[in-house]
């Protein structure tokens, strides 16, 4: 009979130790080149053949036992059938949704896991679901932030809008300034993300836990609101304590610009300013635009307001122009005092010129402002024949 006839008919039938001792005695028997043609006609390897071979010319014994003493035990997923089909119903992205998962809202860290296989009849302990998941092709990973969510149908119109009417206002040398309120920031001895150098061993020292201090008074967290000066490339920054208001917001422009604008602008008869959807520069807050238009009435500055559509705020100037660079600056240095944000914020600086004051703002700023339907009426915003709640004049009478 031809060899692999032979081991296809044979080898179904045997176990482990078998096989290995029959292609052992087969390439034996074939004496020279015996090996290679056993290991081609069996599908066993050259070295599986070559150890049957020695086994079988050693004498070896009889035996139940089909590994030697200490060749290792049987995978756990080869001795529990139906584990790996159940740690991947556990954590797999199509299942895991799944709101009659038992993990649906709990954290799926490995000792979870296997709790979980445990209940359901399976032995596996946290190091075995960490290398299966290993071996099914798992790893840790963080969420991604890639979705933007629904976007609104003119949003992109909106962009158009918002840049062929800076550029006609920067062509006609009028200032146009972007805005926004930075993440607030914890004042104190605290960590803050990122590295720098120091010498081996000397790392600064910080608090261990990120509570506010209670040294410090009643508001422990810094307020910086920004206006960045797009002709300039320049920066200007009012740090506060209290609370992140329309009034704060509006304040912090007046004083880009009593102390910058007026100075780099002095013939100036419109302020371009583009601001996000929401928070204390949002398009729905009233107050944020009674206080522009005091502004407006204070300065004889004719004031364009200009949104970002809902959800598009990163695309602010401000964000990648400004923010971006002073969190570079700070980064690894705890911000233990007003003072020592100020310092930082003003030393930000980048190849490409960019300058950036700062200074803090003591003022108390009441939260909850409230104008009246009558208050609001007589400002009133000259909404723009393009999304008017987006876009609209504030006058100086």
């Amino acid at each position: 009979m031809e060899l692999g006839a032979l081991f296809g008919s044979v080898m179904p039938h045997l176990n482990e130790v078998q096989r290995r001792l029959v292609a052992g005695a087969v390439a034996r028997s074939l004496g020279h080149g015996g090996k290679s043609r056993v290991a081609a006609a069996s599908g066993l390897s050259r070295n599986t053949v070559i150890k049957g071979q020695a086994e079988v010319e050693a004498g070896v014994e009889p035996s139940d036992r089909l590994r030697a003493p200490g060749a290792g035990d049987k995978k756990a997923i080869d001795k529990q059938p139906g584990l790996l089909a159940a740690l991947d119903e556990l954590v797999h992205p199509d299942t895991r949704g799944n709101p009659m998962s038992p993990l649906r809202w709990t954290l799926k860290s490995t000792y979870e896991l296997a709790r979980e296989l445990s209940a359901q009849g399976f032995q596996a302990s946290a190091e075995l679901v960490r290398r299966t998941l290993h071996d099914m092709g798992y790893s840790l990973q963080a969420p991604a932030k890639q979705n933007e969510g629904s976007a609104h149908p003119d949003r992109d119109g909106q962009f158009n809008w918002i840049n062929a009417l800076a550029a006609e206002r920067l062509g006609a040398g009028e200032p146009v300034i972007s805005v926004d309120t930075k993440k607030k920031e914890l004042i104190g001895e605290y960590a803050n993300g990122g590295r720098e150098w120091q010498p081996a061993g000397e790392p600064e020292r910080v608090n261990v836990h990120d509570f506010a201090d209670r040294a410090l008074g009643e508001f422990a967290k810094a307020i910086p609101y920004g206006v960045y000066d797009i002709a300039n490339n320049a920066g200007w920054v009012s740090v506060g304590d209290v609370a992140d208001t329309a009034e704060f917001a509006v304040e912090s422009i007046r004083r880009w610009w009593n102390t910058l604008g007026r100075d780099r602008f002095p013939d100036a008869t419109r302020l371009m300013i583009t601001a996000d959807a929401g928070g204390s520069n949002g398009y729905r807050v009233r107050a944020w635009k009674a206080h522009l238009a005091a502004l407006a009435a204070e300065t004889g500055l004719t004031i364009t307001v200009c949104h970002y559509p809902p959800g598009t705020s990163k695309w602010n100037k401000i964000e990648h122009k400004l923010f971006s660079f002073i969190s570079m600056n700070w980064r690894g240095k705890p911000l233990a005092d007003i003072r020592t944000i100020i310092e930082l914020i003003s030393a930000t600086t980048t190849q490409t010129g960019l300058t950036v004051q700062a200074a803090y703002d003591p003022t108390w700023y009441p939260k909850g402002e409230k104008i009246s339907n009558t208050d609001f009426n007589a400002l009133p915003p000259r909404p723009h024949h393009w999304h008017g709640e987006w876009n609209y004049d504030l006058t100086p009478t």
